[in-house]
């Protein structure tokens, strides 16, 4: 991850920036603005995180940790934060926060065709468990379901 690129807790005044790059990246899949809110209305159960580069959001994610399997509710990098490394330094915080929360797996859906992101899950470790079909509805895309345990083991290397 690029050194001027900082992670931090989300904040509500973070949500409009998340739901623009949202917008850009999922289209008609989009979280709208009161989907954010909702999420960071649960902090006894959700947690989320942004990458800020010089004031601007450039990235973000959230984990839902219930009982000993989290969910991945969401990760986006803006297209013009791609290949520095920031989806993989979010995703590494998502699995510190569910393992600190005592989850012993981590389960997360992907677009089976978004390829970039299935790379990055695997390379984290994730295995591919199952594939849902029209999962995302707007744009009738499948998801592949992908899990990672157990939580306290070191990242694979790249």
């Amino acid at each position: 991850m690029s050194d001027d690129v900082v992670l931090r807790p989300m904040r509500w005044w973070d949500i409009e920036q998340a739901a623009l790059v949202d917008a850009e990246l999922f289209g008609r899949d989009a979280w709208s603005v009161e989907t954010f809110w909702a999420e960071l209305g649960r902090p006894e159960t959700r947690a989320y995180v942004v990458a800020e580069a010089d004031g601007d959001l450039v990235g973000y994610a959230g984990v839902m940790c219930v009982g000993p399997t989290a969910d991945v509710q969401t990760i986006a990098v803006a297209r013009s934060a791609w290949g520095a490394g920031t989806g993989r330094a979010l995703l590494d915080v998502l699995v510190d926060v569910a393992h600190g929360r005592g989850a012993h797996e981590l389960l997360l859906e992907v677009r089976a065709d978004n390829e970039r992101a299935v790379d990055l899950y695997r390379r984290r470790g994730f295995e591919r468990v199952a594939l849902r079909r029209g999962y995302y509805e707007n744009e009738n895309g499948d998801a592949v379901i992908m899990r990672l345990r157990p939580l306290d083991e070191e990242p694979a290397s790249d």
